[in-house]
């Protein structure tokens, strides 16, 4: 399920620092990266071992946060399987816990290869605004949009294709 079996659990980085692209981690932030195949079998392993994360990290099974999380997780993935797949390719998983400001955030971000499939702008999905216009696809991102504190997506920095991230602000418990 990765691209470096002899450590199914470290992490990737990508080539080069894009920080106005995206959240670039405060070294003390948890964070669980990780490939896995573009398949629905990848998709569900990612949201299996997104969950024990969250658990590791404090966020208990069976909480309304990590409840949230996992879905989030288990969209995007999904997403990126079914509309973002490019044969022999496959997606990435970055999971990021934040307890730098005080509060705990959570961030998902999932890379696809796949460049000209793109989501629709998160206003599109926010408040089931345009809901008519996503026709079949898409209403998973209005699943996001309602758990999520803020999503959105950018050009993927190394290659082709995008990266989808969500946030979830964590209350306290």
């Amino acid at each position: 399920m990765t691209t470096n079996p002899g450590s199914p659990t470290s992490t990737a980085q990508l080539r080069t620092r894009t920080p106005h692209l995206g959240h670039v981690p405060d070294p003390r932030d948890e964070t669980f990266d990780m490939r896995f195949t573009s398949t629905p079998r990848g998709a569900r392993l990612a949201r299996r071992l997104a969950a024990v994360r969250l658990d590791e990290w404090g966020i208990a099974y069976g909480t309304e946060a990590h409840d949230a999380i996992v879905l989030i997780t288990a969209e995007l993935t999904t997403n990126a399987v079914r509309h973002g797949h490019v044969s022999g390719r496959d997606f990435h998983l970055r999971l990021i816990l934040s307890r730098a400001t005080g509060t705990a955030t959570a961030r998902v971000d999932v890379t696809d290869t796949r460049a000209e499939r793109l989501p629709p702008h998160p206003a599109v999905t926010r408040e089931g605004a345009g809901i008519e216009e996503l026709g079949e696809t898409g209403r998973g991102l209005l699943l996001v949009s309602h758990l999520a504190t803020r999503w959105d997506w950018h050009p993927r920095p190394d290659g082709p294709g995008k990266t989808i991230w969500a946030e979830y602000v964590v209350p306290e418990a």
